[in-house]
């Protein structure tokens, strides 16, 4: 089993992200790809955060009838925040006759990895898949690998990877940009304007439905 996690709030999900685990999936050939909206993010402010049912809500509608992208409640079985540790292990556990675990996440969330709970253990639980991201640059990826994770990744430039001493992988992965982001989103429906085309159609239907993000933000959390 070769299972993709792709963390993150999803506040809303939208085509970039799916566009991103559609591409990732094919690339690297991978059974599955999780979409795990994070229930309380250690780094991100909540205060424009929908509620966790919402998000997942919101993720669900929109991998309906692909069968290799799925939603996942993980995030929410445990109490407290959403370490990514804990995730890791938590997959390990439910693999009990193992699998291998892809990581997916932005150069921009991945050059601040240091800042994340028992993150150099991470590298001895799973691969990472890091993103391309509009305005970091890709050589920014293997000065911070040696710097601030191990002096001892071996680079294999061809296949746009970098091996850890345990024996797991950082690969770097372009993919298909579309300037799309959840915070655009939230601000077009702040000023009541309209979200087709950033978001699958039901997802679009559920956010007019429950009149999320809009003025009636507060009483749709």
């Amino acid at each position: 089993m070769r299972l993709g996690l792709f963390g993150g709030t999803f506040n809303p999900i939208h085509l970039g992200h799916l566009r991103a685990g559609l591409e990732i999936r094919e690339r690297f050939s991978l059974d599955r790809v999780l979409y795990l909206p994070a229930a309380i993010p250690p780094h991100k402010a909540t205060r424009e955060l929908l509620s966790f049912a919402h998000r997942l809500k919101m993720v669900r509608l929109a991998v309906e009838g692909q069968s290799r992208l799925k939603a996942s409640d993980a995030e929410i079985k445990r109490p407290g925040k959403s370490y990514s540790i804990q995730t890791v292990r938590y997959f390990h556990r439910a693999f009990p006759k193992g699998a291998d675990l892809f990581f997916i996440l932005g150069l921009d969330a991945f050059l601040e990895i240091s800042t994340w709970k028992d993150y150099r253990q991470l590298f001895g639980l799973c691969h990472f898949i890091v993103l391309d991201r509009q305005g970091f640059s890709r050589r920014r990826l293997p000065e911070f690998l040696f710097r601030e994770i191990s002096p001892e990744f071996v680079p294999y430039p061809r296949e746009h990877r970098f091996l850890h001493p345990t024996g797991t992988s950082v690969h770097w992965a372009p993919i298909t940009r579309m300037d799309i982001s959840s915070t655009f989103i939230r601000g077009l429906r702040r000023q009541e304007k309209s979200v087709a085309y950033l978001v699958p159609k039901a997802v679009e239907e559920y956010i007019l439905k429950k009149r999320l993000y809009g003025n009636q933000e507060k009483t749709a959390k």
